[in-house]
């Protein structure tokens, strides 16, 4: 059972770390479900401060992801409209990969910028705002995976501290 918590912990971890790209998955909330399913073997010890704190970190940063959009669309003059447009552009870039790594940049600008425009905003404001929101679903992003590594590298600490007992067939005991 141990191996399957561990492979189910593995998987939440490293899809966390792309849902950190995704706006349809929480990728830190993901990547502490697999430190929760990694500390439901029996072989880690339960360490719930360690949890506890992780999930506060998790949840933060979740809650932080909503409202950092929203602070630079407004700061830089910006509607609803490009923010719903940036996110459009996200799922331009995941569903449409013309553009490769770079599209993932490009589109939710244009999105941003597309959502300004169809709110009749004039071109410098629609560009001012753009930007905005870009450079705000940019930070949100950079922290989701930042986070979401954190996670991965606590998780594979937490493997290689109790290795002989999470795979006891490679660590027979002497």
């Amino acid at each position: 059972m141990d191996i399957v918590l561990l492979i189910l912990g593995l998987f939440c971890v490293l899809i966390g770390i792309i849902g950190s790209f995704l706006p349809v998955l929480p990728g830190p909330t993901l990547s502490w479900i697999g430190l929760l399913l990694l500390f439901l073997t029996q072989a880690v010890p339960d360490d719930w401060w360690f949890l506890g704190i992780t999930l506060l970190v998790a949840l933060v940063v979740f809650a932080v992801d909503y409202i950092i959009p929203v602070v630079g669309t407004k700061k830089f003059g910006g509607s609803r409209a490009g923010m719903i447009g940036t996110m459009v552009g996200l799922l331009v870039a995941i569903f449409f990969p013309v553009l490769g790594i770079f599209g993932i940049i490009i589109w939710p600008f244009v999105g941003a910028l597309v959502g300004e425009l169809l709110n009749k905003a004039d071109n410098t404001t629609a560009v001012k705002a753009a930007f905005g929101s870009f450079i705000g679903f940019l930070t949100g992003t950079f922290l989701k995976f930042v986070i979401s590594v954190v996670f991965f590298g606590l998780f594979i600490s937490k493997v290689w501290e109790y290795k002989e007992a999470l795979f006891p067939f490679f660590f027979p005991e002497v």
